[in-house]
């Protein structure tokens, strides 16, 4: 297993100093976030720290990312976006499908050969329409993955916080049953998941059994927590915002098992990337609180990676 870091954290941080950040820290990788430039819409989204289309168009400029990084004797686990591809609004849309698909391409030409992304999903319709829209939406995109020799890992976040993703979230790619119909759908081996066990704490899911489950198209993995407040979910109920009765948190400082989580990992003999994702909004303060987080992350993470 190789340890790293999604770089979404360091907004305002630039490439190179990044991966100064990363290898001080002792991290052997880095999913590198590449939204498009000045595209923010949310807190985590937004942040461009390889510039896609410009990989594909400058050679020099490629060799350079590359270089970078290997120079600190690191490598990228994968390029970051995090889009709705299955967005209601159709520009908004055609434009996430648009530079997903150069990612893709920027991947293969760095020899990345993975993406981790979102399947998106229509928050006003059902399941049963968001599935039948997967159909329509994402067999070209794994096609390309596929011609391209690059990997899609597919988060497990519902994207469904508070109002804004009301009722039925950004992201279809939310639940095991879930899991199982879009790879018997597409039934790809390069389409897989980016797996996130902070998302099934408050969903009540057991994440140590999808590691076994889906031990084939586990492709890459975050490590992030989430704090469940049971006498604020026994106030609100399952049926309120979740933000209400849960808070994304540091490793160690939030409801997952580490230690059991990481065993389960070291169990399917997974030797692929794992990296910190950060979203603690108590280390938001100032650049050195972020820093610190990243520390205070990898310190306790550091007792379970081998």
């Amino acid at each position: 297993m190789q340890f790293g870091l999604l770089t979404a954290i360091l907004d305002g941080w630039s490439y190179e100093e990044a991966v100064d950040i990363a290898a001080g820290l002792g991290f052997q990788c880095l999913e590198v976030a590449c939204w498009p430039a000045g595209k923010a819409e949310r807190r985590y989204a937004g942040v461009s720290h390889i510039d896609a289309e410009r990989v594909l168009e400058d050679g020099a400029y490629a060799q350079h990312v590359l270089d970078c990084i290997a120079n600190k004797e690191m490598h990228i686990s994968s390029l970051a976006y995090y889009p709705n591809t299955m967005d209601p609004d159709l520009e908004k849309r055609e434009a996430a499908i648009n530079h997903l698909k150069a990612l893709i391409k920027t991947s293969a030409r760095l020899g990345v050969n993975m993406v981790t992304t979102f399947i998106g999903c229509d928050q006003y319709k059902t399941v049963e329409e968001n599935i039948a829209l997967f159909q329509e939406i994402w067999p070209p995109i794994i096609r390309l993955a596929e011609e391209q020799g690059v990997k899609i890992a597919i988060e497990n976040c519902p994207m469904l916080f508070g109002p804004d993703q009301w009722p039925n979230g950004q992201n279809l790619m939310r639940s095991p049953v879930i899991y199982r119909r879009l790879f018997e759908l597409i039934p790809s081996p390069n389409f897989g998941l980016n797996f996130d066990p902070s998302h099934y704490v408050w969903q009540g899911m057991d994440y140590i059994k999808t590691i076994y489950d889906f031990k084939d198209r586990l492709f890459h993995v975050h490590f992030k927590d989430i704090k469940l407040y049971p006498e604020k979910l026994a106030e609100c109920g399952t049926m309120a915002y979740p933000l209400d009765y849960m808070s994304p948190k540091l490793p160690g400082l939030g409801d997952v098992d580490w230690g059991r989580f990481v065993s389960a990992l070291n169990d399917i003999r997974y030797s692929g990337d794992a990296v910190i994702e950060v979203e603690d909004k108590a280390f938001e303060g100032s650049r050195e609180d972020i820093l610190k987080s990243i520390q205070l992350s990898k310190r306790y993470l550091d007792n379970f990676i081998i």
